[in-house]
């Protein structure tokens, strides 16, 4: 996603090169916003997210059986039916490949 831009036209190569010469001239601190990197396999990641998965289908089951019972008919009720009547042990089962000659 772009930035919004300082002024009112986009900056030349030059003025950007010269507005990073002089904040590194002034020392200014410089601020790198990065998401850390996944190192999980793919494998470990299909893993994670069943069990991921699996937590809130419990979570949404507990919600569902501490509804009141003027809440058992409605709309929330179905919903969360049937988020507990998926049957996630397939998923579960699934064991994926773990690469080339690892196989």
């Amino acid at each position: 996603m772009p930035r919004n831009p300082i002024g009112e036209r986009p900056m030349t190569d030059a003025e950007r090169q010269a507005r990073y010469r002089a904040a590194r001239a002034a020392r200014l601190p410089v601020f790198r916003n990065r998401r850390p990197a996944d190192h999980r396999s793919r494998a470990r990641r299909w893993h994670d997210a069943v069990a991921e998965l699996t937590n809130l289908q419990a979570q949404y089951v507990a919600w569902l059986e501490s509804l009141p019972e003027n809440l058992q008919d409605s709309a929330t009720a179905e919903e969360l039916q049937a988020i507990y009547d998926l049957d996630l042990s397939d998923l579960q089962a699934i064991q994926p490949p773990r690469g080339f000659g690892r196989d």
